[in-house]
C-alpha cells in the first residue's frame, strides 16, 4: 500500500491541490482529445476537404 498512500498524500490529502491536479488534467485530456480526433478526421476526409483541393480552384493571380 505504499504507492495508494504516496498518491493521496500527494494528491487527495488536500483540496487546492486535488482541484489544481483536476484542472490540468483535464486540460490536458481536452488537448490531447483535440488532436487525436483532428487526425482521424482529416485522415477520414482526405481528399475531399478545402486544404486538399485548394490549388483546383485558387490561382497565383487570385491570390493577390
Amino acid at each position: 500500500m505504499p504507492i495508494a498512500s504516496s498518491i493521496y498524500n500527494a494528491v487527495f490529502r488536500r483540496n487546492y491541490v486535488f482541484i489544481g491536479t483536476v484542472f490540468v488534467s483535464a486540460f490536458a485530456f481536452e488537448m490531447v482529445f483535440d488532436t487525436v480526433s483532428d487526425r482521424v478526421w482529416d485522415n477520414l476526409n482526405k481528399g475531399r476537404q478545402w486544404k486538399d483541393i485548394r490549388h483546383r480552384y485558387v490561382t497565383a493571380e487570385d491570390e493577390e
